[in-house]
């Protein structure tokens, strides 16, 4: 059954039935614009469904492709948005319509692909990046680095005898990642690898479904609500609910949709006064965390003022909360309608977010140049501060202790600042030398310090470290644990396939150590 010619407008009609009438790349777009609804009057084709139940575009009369029609298949291929070529009846070919750019289009049923052979350029590079550094992880190998924690699959290698180490390159055809050097190898270690691949899978289709070129609704985040509506932050879905979000509906939408939000409801989530983590039983939350916590509390669910318009109802108004970010990587980088999901949170108070490490502007050079350091900007500070009346972001490209030692941010108070540090990698050998000089800093101030990690691993190998670093000079304010907002989507370790992990898998805090005095009385 074709359908009606009712369904478009009289001026689109023209336009596919006189290509020459009009202008070429009008035409495209008018092609483009339709979609999978085909026209069928006069000179036009229709359109048909193929086995599948998917529709089958035919092109229209007196335009060819330069794809074959083969290339649009019947399993739901990627179409790209390559030009037309038109022709007259005589044909005699016109000028070829202007190029677009290339871009994928996946149906939701179509998001599986090898990264070899990914419709996507990025994914592609990606899979050669992969096949160029990381290594198999079949036993008969020899290590090519030390075991970060017991579960690392490079523990099953021995360090001496065995085979020479080898690069990935062949892709497992149930997850489509290159996981071993040979299929032999896949097939000998395939129990080993049965415990990720399922996991490996669903990160290659959420990778397709962020380039398929679908309309995104999960990224749309609502506004200011009503005081009265509280916000129940017991899990994602009662926040999603109780915040008022559009209804989420699939797993793979939600997947995407906490991988950006798990930054500002991580912070959210501990500092609000109906926080999940409390100091009953599997709270998690220490005698020294409530101290702190009721601190940074007090501050941010102030009583109303009862000011006015007029002058006489003029009252006085807080600091902002300022909330420092070290060691900022891709947290730095979000959309900024991210970050104010953390002021909807905490309507009566304003927040000032810094940003700070020598990472906080990568990949952001065409966004915002760095500026000149003068004598009033000498540390160059990026400041955002039209993003709403109650958000203030500033970035500073430099190292923590640097500006700590100049006195940049002094003094610190309890009760409006907070230290964030989005999996810093403290114990990690790679990084822990740069966090040799900040951490007994941050202890000093004697503000709560909030910290995440990639497994509880380590979160303990982190904490193993401070207490290693600073001795007893540390409070600990929560108990490492999982995170109740983590992000829910897997992330992939292009280094290392066998590494698979979330962002903000875990969450826990502690603080400089406070020394209760007491006062002796003198003798009489």
């Amino acid at each position: 059954m074709r359908p009606s010619s009712s369904y478009t407008c009289q001026r689109c009609l023209q336009a596919l039935r006189n290509p020459r009438a009009v202008p070429q790349g009008r035409i495209l777009a008018t092609r483009q614009a339709l979609g999978q609804r085909t026209i069928s009057t006069g000179q036009l084709n229709g359109s048909r469904l193929n086995g599948n139940g998917q529709t089958g575009i035919r092109p229209l009369r007196g335009i060819t492709n330069k794809r074959t029609a083969s290339s649009l298949g019947s399993q739901g291929q990627s179409v790209k948005n390559e030009p037309l070529e038109f022709r007259s009846p005589a044909g005699l070919a016109s000028a070829p319509a202007p190029k677009t750019e290339e871009r994928p289009l996946l149906l939701p049923n179509n998001l599986f692909h090898s990264f070899s052979n990914s419709p996507s350029p990025e994914i592609r590079r990606r899979a050669a990046f992969m096949k160029q550094n990381a290594f198999c992880p079949h036993p008969d190998h020899r290590q090519t680095r030390l075991p970060m924690n017991p579960d690392d699959p490079e523990a099953r290698k021995s360090s001496q005898g065995g085979l020479a180490p080898a690069h990935v390159k062949f892709e497992c055809p149930d997850c489509g990642i290159p996981v071993s050097c040979s299929e032999e190898h896949w097939a000998d270690d395939y129990e080993a690898h049965l415990e990720i691949c399922d996991t490996l899978r669903e990160v290659n289709e959420d990778d397709h479904d962020l380039r398929s070129g679908r309309f995104f609704p999960e990224f749309e985040y609502p506004g200011d609500q009503i005081e009265e509506a509280m916000v129940n932050m017991t899990n994602w879905d009662t926040f999603l609910f109780s915040r008022e979000f559009k209804a989420i509906n699939d797993e793979r939408s939600l997947r995407q949709a906490t991988r950006l939000l798990t930054y500002p409801v991580t912070i959210g989530s501990v500092l609000h006064e109906l926080s999940p983590y409390s100091i009953k039983k599997e709270g998690r939350l220490t005698v020294e965390g409530l101290k702190s916590l009721s601190a940074l509390r007090y501050s941010l669910h102030p009583p109303r003022t009862g000011g006015g318009p007029d002058i006489k109802g003029l009252k006085p108004t807080p600091p902002p909360m300022r909330i420092f970010i070290l060691g900022a990587r891709a947290e730095s980088s979000l959309p900024r309608e991210v970050w104010v999901q953390l002021t909807h949170l905490f309507p009566r108070v304003a927040f000032h977010l810094i940003f700070i490490g020598p990472e906080s502007m990568a990949n952001r050079d065409a966004e915002f140049p760095l500026p000149e350091r003068t004598p009033t900007n000498p540390y160059g500070a990026i400041v955002e501060d039209r993003l709403t009346n109650s958000l203030k972001i500033s970035t500073f490209v430099e190292y923590y202790h640097t500006l700590h030692n100049a006195g940049h941010f002094y003094p610190y108070d309890p009760y409006f600042d907070c230290f964030m540090l989005f999996h810093p990698g403290l114990g990690h050998p790679a990084s822990s030398h740069e966090w040799q000089e900040t951490i007994p800093q941050l202890l000093e101030t004697k503000v709560p310090i909030l910290v995440t990690g990639y497994t509880q691993y380590d979160m303990e190998r982190d904490i193993d470290w401070v207490k290693k670093t600073v001795g007893g000079e540390m409070d600990m304010l929560m108990e490492p644990g999982e995170n109740r907002f983590r992000s829910l989507r897997w992330d992939l370790n292009d280094m290392d396939p066998q590494d698979v992990s979330c962002g903000n898998y875990g969450v826990w805090a502690f603080r400089g150590k406070r020394y209760e005095t007491t006062r002796k009385d003198s003798e009489q």
